[in-house]
């Protein structure tokens, strides 16, 4: 695709297909969710019940107490969960107020708009289909500090891992996170990825996903 062409492509896609204006990240989830708009088609259906089968199977294996979410959406992947204790984070305050009133008979989960993150620490630091919504690189830098520094032994990360940004959507970056991750925490060590059960297939774009999980664990200081 020429220049000329990627740039009149990209004026055309200044809205998503929910039509929602596009200006940072944070503004895109909190008007989207403002509207009623959910946390896209990996939070359901199959994918849901995938990405729950590889977390719950790591925390029981792992004997994981604590587990902290940083971009939690709007709580659905959360009801595939069995975790002990959940505290999530998310830049939307329309999100976190929904998610306390869908969870507020459950004392095990707990959530705060990601400015209260205090720099608290837990078992294993989760990001679920965000480090491809992280258009702003000032925003990949410090969600993805956040998320390393919060975990005290696991990290899992489950999303795309490539520079390819052809035809991708308005709200969509991705991004070769593990190289930010050897450079800026390097004693963070990839000891796991399992590609997607159901991988990406544009002519099932909604149970389908270019996310893989990738797990990392924090080796002991010498």
């Amino acid at each position: 695709m020429s220049k000329i062409l990627r740039a009149l492509s990209s004026l055309l896609k200044k809205k998503d297909s929910t039509n929602i204006e596009f200006e940072t990240s944070k503004q895109y989830w909190e008007d989207r969710y403002k509207v009623g708009g959910n946390s896209g088609a990996g939070s359901y259906n199959r994918l849901a019940k995938f990405k729950a089968e590889i977390i719950n199977s790591f925390v029981t294996e792992k004997n994981i107490e604590t587990v902290v979410e940083f971009g939690c959406g709007d709580g659905n992947q959360l009801k595939f969960f069995r975790l002990k204790s959940y505290t999530a984070y998310d830049v939307s305050n329309t999100i976190i107020e929904k998610c306390r009133e869908t969870f507020k008979n459950d004392t095990s989960t707990s959530f705060f708009h990601v400015s209260e993150y205090q720099g608290q620490t837990f078992d294993l630091s989760l990001s679920l289909d965000v480090i491809y919504h992280l258009i702003e690189d000032e925003t990949f830098f410090q969600y993805m500090n956040n998320l390393f520094n919060a975990s005290s032994n696991y990290v899992i990360v489950y999303s795309s891992n490539t520079t390819e940004n052809e035809e991708t959507a308005v709200h969509v970056k991705h991004r070769k996170f593990t190289d930010w991750v050897e450079q800026n925490k390097p004693d963070f060590k990839l000891i796991k990825h399992v590609p997607n059960k159901f991988p990406f297939d544009k002519r099932n774009p909604k149970t389908t996903s270019f996310a893989d999980f990738y797990i990392f664990k924090k080796e002991e200081s010498k």
